[in-house]
């Protein structure tokens, strides 16, 4: 059953982005946690916008998933499934100039409805309960992913605010969601693991240009609307500093939805991939966009807002 919700279209936008031209940096007014913290894993949530929980997933349940994630890549029928997103082309310069990566996969979205064993999982109280902790509500699943970063060749993901994202282009009102990255893989310092700045999250930052219409899918491959300028970028790494998720494979990073994140380039011969869950309030169901000509597919922006 899909649940809908009768929404406020006439919402103030308070995140103002996607501008013809500059614009100060806005100072967040929502809150961070909306309920009430009694996870010890938790407990800095509030300051850093981030937090590490370790050994979400056993080795066993590591290798299952690790298998299922391999499957989807490889499966057939999902060839031409527009929830599969590949990398675009890239050339290789010099002596022996050829085409790198074309067509390999980055990303399968709604991934709890092509995997029975990701349904499974996304309901369970360890997964869904610290996102409940956080935002003070029910959740719903927002967006569903994995992520390839195979080694020698994975693609990072460059510094970016997935609110401001989720807001301009799917209308979700405030950043009263949050991310769940589990890690199928060893997260080391050098194979393009997630770098986040703690504190960040307090900090919108607006991103200039119009979103163009139906340029999701190579925002998809290479994001580069709703990017910061590098001197978004220099300021707010100046004040916060940058941290990295490092750790064993089934760790994983719960992170406030406008916290600046980016990865690396992975060119060493480790891989990492991850499942990454969005859970967003139900109490903060998406309206219209507030900077974009239309809404998103729903594999991207779930608009079923039935609680986990």
């Amino acid at each position: 059953m899909v649940l809908q919700h009768t929404v406020d279209t006439s919402l103030l936008d308070r995140y103002p982005t996607r501008t013809g031209g500059p614009r100060q940096h806005v100072e967040r007014v929502d809150p961070t946690v909306w309920g009430q913290i009694g996870t010890e894993a938790l407990s800095t949530f509030g300051t850093d916008g981030y937090a590490v929980l370790d050994d979400l997933l056993s080795p066993a349940e590591v290798a299952e998933f690790s298998a299922e994630i391999a499957r989807l890549a490889t499966d057939p029928a999902l060839a031409d499934d527009d929830r599969v997103i590949r990398e675009r082309a890239a050339v290789r310069s010099g002596v022996g100039a050829h085409t790198l990566h074309s067509g390999r996969v980055r990303s399968v979205f709604e991934v709890h409805k092509l995997s029975a064993a990701v349904a499974d999982l996304v309901r369970q109280s360890r997964i869904a309960g610290p996102a409940r902790e956080v935002l003070g509500s029910e959740v719903y699943l927002h967006q569903t992913r994995v992520n390839y970063m195979p080694g020698f060749r994975g693609n990072g993901f460059y510094w970016h605010s997935d609110f401001e994202t989720w807001h301009a282009e799917d209308g979700m009102p405030a950043p009263r969601a949050v991310s769940l990255s589990i890690a199928l893989t060893d997260n080391y310092p050098v194979n393009g693991s997630l770098m986040v700045m703690p504190g960040s999250h307090r900090t919108f930052v607006p991103c200039q240009g119009s979103t163009p219409a139906e340029h999701y899918r190579e925002s998809l491959q290479e994001q580069e609307i709703g990017v910061p300028s590098t001197s978004d970028i220099a300021v707010l790494a100046e004040r916060h500093g940058i941290t990295q998720f490092t750790g064993r494979a089934g760790s994983a990073l719960l992170f406030d939805s406008n916290i600046m994140h980016g990865s690396s380039n992975n060119i060493t011969p480790f891989p990492r991939s991850n499942i990454f869950l969005v859970f967003n309030s139900v109490e903060n169901a998406l309206v219209e966009p507030f900077a974009a000509p239309n809404r998103r597919p729903e594999y991207i922006a779930a608009r079923d807002y039935t609680p986990v």
